[in-house]
Protein backbone atom coordinates (compact mmCIF):
# COMPACT_ATOMS: atom_id res chain seq x y z
CA UNK A 1 0.00 0.00 0.00
CA UNK A 2 1.43 3.32 -1.11
CA UNK A 3 0.71 5.50 2.43
CA UNK A 4 2.01 9.01 0.61
CA UNK A 5 2.13 10.83 -2.53
CA UNK A 6 -1.83 10.27 -3.36
CA UNK A 7 -3.00 12.95 -5.70
CA UNK A 8 -6.32 14.23 -5.35
CA UNK A 9 -8.24 13.46 -9.28
CA UNK A 10 -8.89 17.62 -10.85
CA UNK A 11 -12.14 16.73 -11.26
CA UNK A 12 -13.99 17.82 -8.34
CA UNK A 13 -17.06 15.73 -9.31
CA UNK A 14 -15.12 12.60 -9.11
CA UNK A 15 -14.05 13.42 -6.09
CA UNK A 16 -17.54 14.04 -4.15
CA UNK A 17 -18.83 10.68 -6.21
CA UNK A 18 -16.07 8.74 -3.98
CA UNK A 19 -16.58 10.78 -0.99
CA UNK A 20 -20.19 9.76 -1.26
CA UNK A 21 -19.68 6.61 -0.99
CA UNK A 22 -17.34 6.44 1.82
CA UNK A 23 -19.74 8.74 3.47
CA UNK A 24 -22.37 6.34 2.84
CA UNK A 25 -20.28 3.47 4.20
CA UNK A 26 -19.33 5.19 7.34
CA UNK A 27 -22.64 5.87 8.20
CA UNK A 28 -24.05 2.41 7.38
CA UNK A 29 -21.41 1.42 9.92
CA UNK A 30 -21.07 3.61 12.35
CA UNK A 31 -24.52 5.83 12.30
CA UNK A 32 -24.17 7.59 15.62
CA UNK A 33 -20.15 7.69 16.47
CA UNK A 34 -18.71 9.38 19.38
CA UNK A 35 -16.32 11.40 21.00
CA UNK A 36 -13.49 8.46 23.16
CA UNK A 37 -12.69 12.12 25.13
CA UNK A 38 -14.50 11.04 28.92
CA UNK A 39 -16.57 14.11 29.54
CA UNK A 40 -19.91 15.14 31.44
CA UNK A 41 -20.08 18.50 31.12
CA UNK A 42 -19.48 21.06 28.29
CA UNK A 43 -16.71 22.79 30.59
CA UNK A 44 -14.97 19.15 30.73
CA UNK A 45 -15.11 18.31 27.33
CA UNK A 46 -13.62 21.95 26.71
CA UNK A 47 -10.95 20.99 29.18
CA UNK A 48 -10.05 17.68 27.63
CA UNK A 49 -10.12 18.60 24.36
CA UNK A 50 -6.96 21.42 25.27
CA UNK A 51 -5.67 18.55 27.20
CA UNK A 52 -5.44 15.82 24.36
CA UNK A 53 -3.11 17.89 21.93
CA UNK A 54 -0.22 15.88 21.22
CA UNK A 55 -0.98 12.95 23.22
CA UNK A 56 -4.18 10.17 23.78
CA UNK A 57 -7.82 10.30 24.35
CA UNK A 58 -6.68 7.58 26.86
CA UNK A 59 -4.43 9.21 28.63
CA UNK A 60 -6.46 12.33 28.79
CA UNK A 61 -9.11 10.35 30.21
CA UNK A 62 -6.55 7.94 32.41
CA UNK A 63 -5.67 11.54 34.40
CA UNK A 64 -9.58 13.48 34.08
CA UNK A 65 -11.95 10.91 34.71
CA UNK A 66 -12.30 10.37 38.39
CA UNK A 67 -12.43 14.21 38.63
CA UNK A 68 -14.96 14.51 35.96
CA UNK A 69 -16.98 11.96 37.45
CA UNK A 70 -16.42 13.97 41.11
CA UNK A 71 -17.81 17.19 39.53
CA UNK A 72 -14.88 19.25 38.00
CA UNK A 73 -16.36 22.58 37.12
CA UNK A 74 -14.58 25.85 36.71
CA UNK A 75 -14.40 27.15 40.62
CA UNK A 76 -12.51 23.79 41.27
CA UNK A 77 -10.10 24.46 38.73
CA UNK A 78 -9.51 28.09 39.83
CA UNK A 79 -9.51 26.51 43.55
CA UNK A 80 -6.56 24.56 42.73
CA UNK A 81 -4.74 26.70 41.20
CA UNK A 82 -1.68 25.89 38.40
CA UNK A 83 0.41 23.74 40.38
CA UNK A 84 -3.03 21.95 42.10
CA UNK A 85 -4.12 21.18 38.66
CA UNK A 86 -0.62 20.47 37.08
CA UNK A 87 -0.53 17.23 40.09
CA UNK A 88 -3.22 15.54 38.37
CA UNK A 89 -2.12 16.11 34.41
CA UNK A 90 1.83 15.38 34.88
CA UNK A 91 1.61 11.93 33.05
CA UNK A 92 0.48 13.94 29.76
CA UNK A 93 2.66 15.68 27.38
CA UNK A 94 3.16 19.35 27.56
CA UNK A 95 1.54 19.09 31.00
CA UNK A 96 3.08 22.84 32.72
CA UNK A 97 1.63 24.75 29.59
CA UNK A 98 -1.62 22.94 29.69
CA UNK A 99 -2.41 23.91 33.50
CA UNK A 100 -1.39 27.33 32.92
CA UNK A 101 -4.07 27.06 29.82
CA UNK A 102 -6.71 25.40 31.70
CA UNK A 103 -6.20 27.59 34.79
CA UNK A 104 -6.36 30.85 32.19
CA UNK A 105 -9.36 29.79 30.20
CA UNK A 106 -11.00 28.81 33.36
CA UNK A 107 -10.93 32.73 34.53
CA UNK A 108 -11.92 33.75 31.01
CA UNK A 109 -15.06 31.45 30.82
CA UNK A 110 -16.14 32.86 34.26
CA UNK A 111 -15.01 36.41 33.82
CA UNK A 112 -16.48 36.99 30.14
CA UNK A 113 -18.80 34.51 29.47
CA UNK A 114 -20.82 33.63 32.33
CA UNK A 115 -19.25 30.68 33.34
CA UNK A 116 -20.72 29.27 30.09
CA UNK A 117 -19.35 28.01 27.08
CA UNK A 118 -19.00 30.45 23.75
CA UNK A 119 -21.03 28.99 20.76
CA UNK A 120 -18.96 30.89 18.27
CA UNK A 121 -15.48 30.85 16.73
CA UNK A 122 -14.03 33.72 17.28
CA UNK A 123 -14.54 33.63 21.11
CA UNK A 124 -13.39 30.43 21.56
CA UNK A 125 -10.15 31.11 19.93
CA UNK A 126 -9.68 33.51 22.23
CA UNK A 127 -9.41 31.53 24.99
CA UNK A 128 -6.31 30.58 26.00
CA UNK A 129 -5.12 27.02 24.57
CA UNK A 130 -7.86 26.54 22.44
CA UNK A 131 -6.44 27.13 18.39
CA UNK A 132 -8.78 26.35 15.52
CA UNK A 133 -8.88 22.16 15.86
CA UNK A 134 -9.80 22.81 19.45
CA UNK A 135 -12.75 25.40 18.72
CA UNK A 136 -14.12 23.28 15.71
CA UNK A 137 -14.15 20.04 17.80
CA UNK A 138 -15.90 22.06 20.69
CA UNK A 139 -18.60 23.75 18.20
CA UNK A 140 -19.11 19.91 16.36
CA UNK A 141 -19.18 18.20 19.99
CA UNK A 142 -21.18 20.77 21.47
CA UNK A 143 -23.33 22.58 18.88
CA UNK A 144 -23.48 20.08 15.96
CA UNK A 145 -21.65 22.77 13.77
CA UNK A 146 -21.18 21.09 10.10
CA UNK A 147 -17.04 21.39 10.96
CA UNK A 148 -14.53 18.86 10.43
CA UNK A 149 -11.40 19.73 12.86
CA UNK A 150 -8.25 18.62 11.03
CA UNK A 151 -6.09 16.41 13.03
CA UNK A 152 -3.36 13.97 12.73
CA UNK A 153 -6.11 11.14 11.62
CA UNK A 154 -8.40 13.21 9.44
CA UNK A 155 -5.73 14.18 7.73
CA UNK A 156 -4.04 11.21 6.97
CA UNK A 157 -6.97 9.51 6.02
CA UNK A 158 -8.51 11.57 4.46
CA UNK A 159 -5.13 11.87 2.04
CA UNK A 160 -5.21 7.80 1.38
CA UNK A 161 -8.30 7.97 0.66
CA UNK A 162 -7.72 10.60 -2.28
CA UNK A 163 -10.08 13.09 -0.94
CA UNK A 164 -7.27 15.83 -0.52
CA UNK A 165 -3.44 16.42 -1.58
CA UNK A 166 -3.08 19.41 0.68
CA UNK A 167 0.53 19.53 2.67
CA UNK A 168 -0.62 21.93 5.66
CA UNK A 169 -4.08 21.28 7.74
CA UNK A 170 -6.02 24.41 6.24
CA UNK A 171 -5.57 23.49 2.96
CA UNK A 172 -6.68 19.87 4.24
CA UNK A 173 -9.73 21.24 5.51
CA UNK A 174 -10.78 23.25 2.72
CA UNK A 175 -10.15 20.44 0.12
CA UNK A 176 -12.21 17.79 2.44
CA UNK A 177 -14.68 20.16 3.48
CA UNK A 178 -15.50 20.88 -0.71
CA UNK A 179 -16.16 17.11 -1.57
CA UNK A 180 -17.95 16.21 2.12
CA UNK A 181 -22.01 17.02 2.09
CA UNK A 182 -22.86 19.11 4.88
CA UNK A 183 -25.40 16.30 5.83
CA UNK A 184 -22.52 13.96 7.31
CA UNK A 185 -20.95 17.07 9.10
CA UNK A 186 -19.99 16.87 11.86
CA UNK A 187 -20.25 13.06 11.87
CA UNK A 188 -17.37 12.97 9.59
CA UNK A 189 -14.67 14.18 11.93
CA UNK A 190 -15.21 11.13 14.10
CA UNK A 191 -15.08 8.48 11.29
CA UNK A 192 -11.80 9.40 9.94
CA UNK A 193 -10.47 9.43 13.44
CA UNK A 194 -11.99 6.06 14.73
CA UNK A 195 -11.03 4.85 11.42
CA UNK A 196 -7.56 6.42 11.42
CA UNK A 197 -7.09 4.55 15.04
CA UNK A 198 -8.14 1.21 14.58
CA UNK A 199 -8.00 0.52 10.89
CA UNK A 200 -5.63 2.68 8.44
CA UNK A 201 -3.49 3.72 11.14
CA UNK A 202 0.10 5.35 10.90
CA UNK A 203 1.98 2.37 10.44
CA UNK A 204 0.60 -1.15 9.15
CA UNK A 205 -2.98 -0.06 7.88
CA UNK A 206 -5.35 -3.05 8.22
CA UNK A 207 -6.22 -2.51 4.49
CA UNK A 208 -7.61 -6.59 4.63
CA UNK A 209 -9.80 -5.63 7.20
CA UNK A 210 -11.00 -2.35 5.26
CA UNK A 211 -14.51 -1.98 4.35
CA UNK A 212 -13.56 1.01 1.96
CA UNK A 213 -10.20 -0.80 0.22
CA UNK A 214 -11.91 -0.92 -2.78
CA UNK A 215 -12.32 2.78 -3.36
CA UNK A 216 -9.31 3.59 -1.62
CA UNK A 217 -6.32 4.73 -4.01
CA UNK A 218 -4.22 3.96 -1.77
CA UNK A 219 -5.38 0.52 -2.07
CA UNK A 220 -5.69 0.16 -5.66
CA UNK A 221 -3.03 1.74 -6.92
Amino acid sequence: MKTTGVEQPKNLLTIQRRCSVIMQRFAQKNPSPRCELFFRTPFQLLVSVVLSAQTTDKAVNRCMQTLYEQGLCIDDVLAMGVEGFLEHIRSIGLAPSKARYVVGLSKQLKERHHSEIPQSYEDLIQLPGVGRKTALVVLAELFQHPTLAVDTHVFRVGKRLGLHCADHVLAAEKQLLACISKSYLPQAHHWFILHGRYICSARSPKCGECFLADVCPSVLE
